[in-house]
């Protein structure tokens, strides 16, 4: 794993989820694959793997750059803008 960035430039406390779940795939009707948390402010998104991609939809509207799962038992983090886990 490599170091990026925009981890330094996080808020210090991570956000707290907005939601339990992709609000946009409850919204359309769809289940979400897995889910992601935004660090900048806290949106749940489904990931791509999912039909919606909504975490990617989220940083490509918002730029808001490292997610991380948002799966029980998992702790890792991805930057949109840099392409790495970190």
């Amino acid at each position: 794993m490599s170091e990026c960035t925009h981890v330094p430039e996080l808020p210090r406390a991570e956000p707290a989820a907005l939601s339990a779940t992709c609000l946009e795939c409850l919204a359309a009707g769809s289940h979400p694959v897995q889910l992601r948390l935004c660090l900048v402010c806290g949106h749940v998104g489904c990931c791509d793997s999912s039909p919606y991609r909504h975490a990617t939809k989220h940083y490509e509207e918002t730029g808001h750059p490292v997610m991380r799962s948002f799966e029980p038992g998992a702790s890792w983090r991805w930057c949109f803008t840099d392409e790495l886990l970190v």
